[in-house]
């Protein structure tokens, strides 16, 4: 029996036995388990490759993996995958909102393949994205075999995510929310039993193929001071300049290097440079959770050791410029990794510039003597939270990460401060997130207003009406009066010879005169046709094209493509099918 017959018996079995809502939830358990698989494949890889180049202890190589790492992601993505990278949460935004949540099948593996090849190789990304790009379109793919509607696949892309981030971090309720903040904006309180399921088994299947080993964990060694009170204030301020910063600069390093359009040539430099950048700052080199665990573990000189040019420098001063000059390049490091055509996500740089920013805090006020000492580690893992609440607009999920990875809620009030704090900082300058930026300006993603939302899943190509009868502007009223007898519409499109339209006349134009012999035979087409008060085109977005429906007070506008005469758009059609797809998500 052929795997069609099989799931055709399996839905019908499904529909006698178990209900919409405990169906869902199934495949979310499914959707987490797959997605926390992934998540600990794309983990071990990385760690194998990283180990594998360690092992080679080769002099200056850093200089050149990251090159033959972005050269081959580069190669698979643009010859055997043949798709285009970029930001992969961005991605799947777009892909809820304009593709009907249906994501290619191909995304359940290109992004673990092409990105554990960047990061392993030394790219100054992070795996986080391309994981949850993994386990949503898993969970967009299981909605699609399993024939869901478009809200439930959305749900299963969820679901996806919040396996992947909790799988790789190890932390469950951080998927959750990460899950509803950033993926699903619109989240019900019926929809957080799949999603709470599928985190929570993707966190589990992380711990039993794992153990410990997850991306990164901390135990807290020192206490919150309430008396610090103002101090995390001051972080806070600062960790949302600093993720302004890092967004704005790396986008302009992305800017950069695409600039150059051939592919090999533009991964060969963009590696090039990054590998400059690795040689001279060891710590930019991957995702750089091993700096920060060191500072965390007060020791913050081994990592200055590591550097090739500077260990016998290792004085307190000397490694808080370093440290300085880390956080101004790291941003460009990330931005250089994907233009040049490699693949990971800006997850793990935004906490690495977090981390980093906390430590200098900290390690500043305590080399100044400012009458307080502060505790270092604290004040890194709080800056991890502050800078990434700023880049990804996700307060929560940056509060409950921090707090979930350091197994207790000890820093729970300074995470919430200074997650606020970058939060409001970073939103004075920057209305949209990192993901969200160009998406919203484009006008292909629309959050928080149903009218917009709905007018989004409307295309025009797919209302435009071509039953109207054309006639040319030199013929004469007895031929129009022909037409009329014919048509059923009371619209006549005026086309010449290249069938470009010249104007229209409606049955009101004519009403007068149509049934005088007279006039049937001397007045011509072209004296009675007027222009239309506007046109559209098939390619144009429905907000524009209700605008100039308002704007002209028309009822009918006529479609023109490359100066042709396609059909005409009207008023009732568009009304009609934005009741139907109202109605439509109500049900749903």
């Amino acid at each position: 029996m052929s795997f069609k017959k099989l799931l055709g018996k399996f839905l019908v079995w499904r529909i006698r036995h178990l209900s919409n809502r405990n169906f869902v939830i199934l495949l979310g358990g499914i959707t987490g388990i797959v997605g926390g698989f992934a998540a600990v494949l794309l983990k071990s890889a990385v760690h194998f490759i990283q180990e594998f180049l360690l092992d080679l202890n080769v002099s200056f190589a850093y200089i050149f993996f990251p090159v033959i790492g972005i050269l081959i992601t580069a190669l698979l993505a643009n010859y055997l995958l043949k798709e285009k990278l970029g930001h992969g949460i961005t991605s799947i935004l777009y892909y809820i909102s304009k593709k009907s949540s249906i994501i290619s099948r191909t995304k359940m593996y290109s992004r673990m393949l092409t990105s554990g090849l960047t990061v392993g190789f030394g790219g100054s990304v992070g795996l986080e994205a391309p994981i949850v790009v993994t386990g949503s379109a898993i969970g967009s793919n299981i909605g699609r075999l399993m024939h869901l509607n478009y809200k439930q696949r959305t749900l299963m892309i969820g679901c996806g995510a919040a396996a992947a981030i909790s799988g790789i971090f190890n932390s469950p309720v951080a998927g959750v929310i990460f899950s509803v903040e950033v993926i699903l904006t619109e989240v019900t309180v019926g929809a957080f039993i799949p999603l709470l399921i599928a985190s929570v088994l993707g966190s589990m299947v992380s711990m039993l193929l794992l153990g410990e080993d997850v991306l990164f964990s901390f135990d807290l060694t020192d206490s919150f001071v309430a008396t610090d009170f103002p101090f995390f204030l001051l972080l806070g301020a600062l960790c949302g300049l600093v993720s302004y910063y890092f967004s704005n600069t790396t986008l302009f390093a992305e800017r950069l290097i695409s600039r150059v359009k051939q592919p090999v040539l533009k991964a060969i430099l963009g590696g090039l440079g990054l590998g400059v950048l690795i040689l001279l700052l060891n710590p930019l080199y991957g995702e750089g959770y091993n700096t920060i665990k060191l500072i965390l573990n007060g020791q913050a000189g081994e990592v200055f050791n590591n550097s090739q040019f500077l260990s016998e420098f290792n004085q307190p001063w000397t490694i808080v410029g370093f440290a300085f000059l880390v956080l101004l390049l790291k941003p460009i490091a990330t931005g250089l990794t994907i233009g040049a055509g490699g693949n990971g996500g800006i997850f793990a740089p935004s906490l690495f510039i977090g981390g980093i920013t906390g430590f200098l805090f900290a390690q500043v006020n305590n080399l100044l003597d400012l009458g307080r000492t502060l505790s270092v580690s604290n004040y890194t893992l709080v800056g991890m939270c502050g800078v990434m609440s700023g880049v990804l607009h996700a307060p929560l999920t940056a509060i409950f990460l921090i707090a979930e990875i350091t197994s207790g809620y000890t820093l729970f009030l300074p995470l919430m401060l200074v997650s606020a704090v970058a939060f409001s900082t970073n939103s004075y300058f920057q209305k949209h997130s990192f993901y969200t930026a160009k998406l919203i300006e484009s006008g292909d993603l629309i959050r928080y207003d149903k009218d917009r939302q709905v007018l989004s899943l409307m295309y025009i190509s797919k209302l435009i009406e071509k039953d109207l009868l054309t006639i040319h502007p030199e013929k004469t009223l007895h031929d129009l009066v022909s037409l009329v007898k014919k048509s059923k519409r009371n619209i006549f499109p005026v086309v010449n010879e290249s069938h470009e339209l010249q104007g229209i006349i409606t049955l009101d134009d004519i009403r007068e005169i149509m049934f005088d012999p007279e006039s049937q035979k001397n007045v011509i087409v072209q004296s009675l046709m007027h222009r239309p008060p506007e046109t559209v085109s098939s390619t144009d977005n429905m907000q524009d094209v209700m605008a100039k429906f308002e704007k002209t007070g028309a009822w009918n506008l006529p479609v023109i493509d490359n100066d042709q005469f396609v059909g005409i758009v009207s008023k009732s059609r568009i009304f009609n099918t934005y009741r139907t797809k109202l109605k439509r998500q109500h049900k749903e």
